[in-house]
């Protein structure tokens, strides 16, 4: 199944989700590139309403030939351009859940996969935006540094400390790493606060 959340087609470091609209309607998204490539440049995803477990992430150094096929540095999606499932670590990603429990929209960032850009993940009416701007990627601990970002430990490591295959684990030395720079975005897989 094509997931439309993940069709992003260009390198992207830092974007913007914006307009929800009525609960129990439709949302429009707005992905806004704000870094010096390509300039500004600008998407509109149009997402049904009960949309579940969807995300978007930006893709970092892609080349791409005239059939669509070729990789990324970040958050490659098998090799295509247009994604038919989601980009492989690493990646920063924006997760939302429309109209779910109580009719409410849910959103987050998460960095469980990695940090590859910094983002911004605001609605346009109604609640709290929010971010992860922090330049992890000069910050990343020597273990989890990577070209073009900043590993997550379970896939560096392969361990269920790190990977909470047991679902019997909590924050790391690693997690907290990403936490402290990224106060609004989950750092490890049971980050549910």
């Amino acid at each position: 199944m094509k997931d439309p959340t993940s069709l992003i087609f260009f390198p992207i470091l830092l974007f913007s989700l914006l307009s929800f609209t009525a609960i129990t309607q439709a949302a429009t998204f707005t992905i806004v590139n704000r870094c010096n490539y390509p300039t500004n440049h600008a998407w509109r995803i149009n997402v049904a309403a009960g949309t579940t477990r969807a995300r978007i992430w930006g893709r970092t150094n892609c080349n791409f030939d005239g059939n669509g096929r070729g990789r990324c540095e970040t958050g490659d999606c098998n090799g295509l351009l247009q994604c038919n499932s989601y980009g492989q670590p690493l990646n920063t990603l924006a997760e939302y859940a429309l109209n779910q429990w109580n009719n409410l929209d849910l959103f987050d960032i998460s960095l469980v996969n990695g940090f590859n850009v910094p983002m911004d993940f605001s609605p346009s009416r109604g609640c709290r935006g929010i971010r992860c701007a922090a330049d992890i990627n000069r910050q990343c601990p020597n273990e989890l540094r990577v070209p073009g970002g900043c590993n997550n430990p379970c896939t560096t490591f392969r361990t269920d400390q790190y990977c909470c295959n047991s679902g019997n684990c909590g924050p790391t030395y690693f997690s907290r790493f990403f936490k402290d720079r990224c106060r609004d975005a989950y750092s490890c897989p049971k980050d549910d606060n």
